[in-house]
């Protein structure tokens, strides 16, 4: 698992209409997702302490491979349905992070 990376965007849903939208939109990207090389899965998740923050992580092999798919033409189209719910109130719409130690 070292050298894996996560890749975490933030989102937003403010009342239940917008969290089925972005549930939506989470499964639509996914499947869109499905088969892109060195992705190993991704999930949506839900903050307990705010119910209108929401994460979608996901995994990759490495850090060539994430940097491979973004920079590729399809990168912004696939992801384009959960655009509009990137949370604005973190300082960054998303961030990175390589595994350094797992069990």
């Amino acid at each position: 698992m070292p050298g894996e990376v996560r890749v975490l965007v933030y989102q937003a849903a403010h009342d239940e209409e917008q969290l089925a939208a972005v549930r939506d939109a989470y499964h639509l990207v996914s499947k869109r997702l499905s088969g892109v090389p060195g992705m190993l899965g991704n999930e949506l998740l839900r903050s307990p302490g705010d119910p209108t923050a929401l994460v979608v992580v996901s995994r990759w092999e490495s850090m060539a491979a994430f940097r491979v798919w973004e920079d590729g033409a399809e990168h912004r189209e696939d992801t384009a349905p959960l655009r509009p719910f990137r949370d604005t109130r973190t300082s960054a719409p998303f961030a990175l992070y390589e595994v350094d130690a797992a069990y």
